[in-house]
């Protein structure tokens, strides 16, 4: 069982600067992709960034250069740091791991229950 914990939302300014971070716990053999989506209402969930046991990342382009997505290791996070943030930005953010559970099954997708961004401007 994998429990996937976000922090770190709340209210900004535009411009401000806000870091989501994403802690998994309980049993697991391994954390594969990483990745932040996010949600507003009546609109579909959307990939925000994301982050693979090797580092190499990708952002979707309306977040390039203006938000950095990293994992630790030893803590079993992975967090976001947003900058310039936009009121376009507000939504529902939502951590995505992708975990095995032992090595002899496929990786499953795991979601975090979300935290709520809020950008006035």
């Amino acid at each position: 069982q994998v429990r996937l914990t976000e922090s770190g939302g709340g209210f900004a300014h535009a411009g401000g600067d806000l870091k989501l971070t994403c802690a998994a716990s309980g049993k697991f053999f391994r954390l594969n992709l990483l990745a932040w989506y996010r949600q507003v209402p009546d609109k579909q969930r959307e990939f925000v960034a994301g982050i693979t046991p090797l580092n190499d990342t990708r952002y979707a382009d309306s977040v390039k250069g203006r938000f950095t997505i990293f994992r630790e290791y030893n803590k079993n996070t992975v967090s976001m740091q947003m900058n310039s943030l936009r009121s376009e930005d507000t939504a529902v953010y939502y951590c995505a791991a992708d975990v095995l559970k032992s090595p002899l099954v496929a990786a499953t997708r795991n979601w975090g229950q979300g935290t709520q961004v809020t950008v006035s401007s």
